[in-house]
């Protein structure tokens, strides 16, 4: 059978109607371990770049779409464990704690998944950017077991790991404003149009103005209380029909 390939030009080109969306332990178990044992892919579909070398703006493939990289780690130091992430306006900068990647059948630990960000400048100075890497590496048992096939095989096999990497979307500052703005409009639409309600146990109760209420209907509003308790009586039961109470004062004995 022929092996399927859809990397052109170090670019990933699939036909139309098909994506790429593997799932963690997809990454690790059929690409990535399967490159650093230099065993044949499931689909020649991840092309190998240097992911340092260039600005994540200038890597091959659409920007705004979610790129795949074989890469290598470079050392930070010769004798160190470090690995070098700058590139030539920036550097990535590791967040967060690295997520273990478990099998889906008996939760075997086969990978990491560490996350950076990209920062513009020099560190520690940079300036945040929405640029997010995904870097999926394999665990130690697996990486014992590919150091022993290293020791018999002595050849020289490069630190793999897949490189994930895609621009953050998030709302402009211009629509929080709109949609802050719209909601405020909604609030207030309410007020004008729905029922409004009075506080009549505040302490300033003698002082209230009540203004009628109108509706669509012209029905319902708020009666003004009268200072004299006969035609208040009689003004409360002529406005039985709407649909506020009227505030009733209390007859004395």
């Amino acid at each position: 059978m022929e092996k399927l390939n859809f990397v052109r030009d170090g670019v990933m080109k699939l036909p139309p109607g098909f994506r790429f969306h593997p799932t963690d332990e997809e990454l690790v178990v059929q690409y990535l371990r399967r490159k650093v044992l230099s065993c044949p892919l499931p689909a020649s579909i991840i092309p190998e770049v240097d992911v340092c070398k260039s600005d994540p703006w200038d890597l091959p493939g659409d920007s705004g779409q979610e790129r795949y990289f074989f890469s290598t780690r470079e050392a930070k130091y010769p004798n160190g464990n470090r690995s070098n992430r700058a590139t030539g306006n920036g550097y990535w900068k590791a967040t967060g704690i690295d997520k273990q990647i478990v099998t889906s059948r008996g939760n075997k630990v086969v990978g990491m998944k560490k996350t950076l960000v990209f920062y513009r400048g020099k560190p520690p100075h940079g300036s945040r950017t929405d640029w997010i890497m995904h870097e999926y590496r394999l665990v130690d048992a697996t990486e014992s077991t590919i150091q022993q096939k290293k020791n018999s095989t002595q050849t020289v096999m490069e630190d793999w790991v897949i490189c994930r990497i895609f621009l953050k979307k998030r709302g402009t500052k211009h629509e929080e404003e709109m949609t802050k703005s719209y909601n405020c409009e909604k609030v207030g639409s309410v007020g004008e149009n729905g029922p409004v309600f009075y506080d009549f146990l505040g302490k300033e109760r003698a002082d209230l103005n009540l203004i009628p209420v109108s509706s669509s209907s012209g029905s319902s509003g708020v009666t003004e209380v009268s200072s004299h308790e006969s035609s208040d009586h009689d003004h409360e039961e002529s406005n039985s029909c709407y649909s506020f109470s009227s505030i009733r004062r209390k007859p004395l004995a």
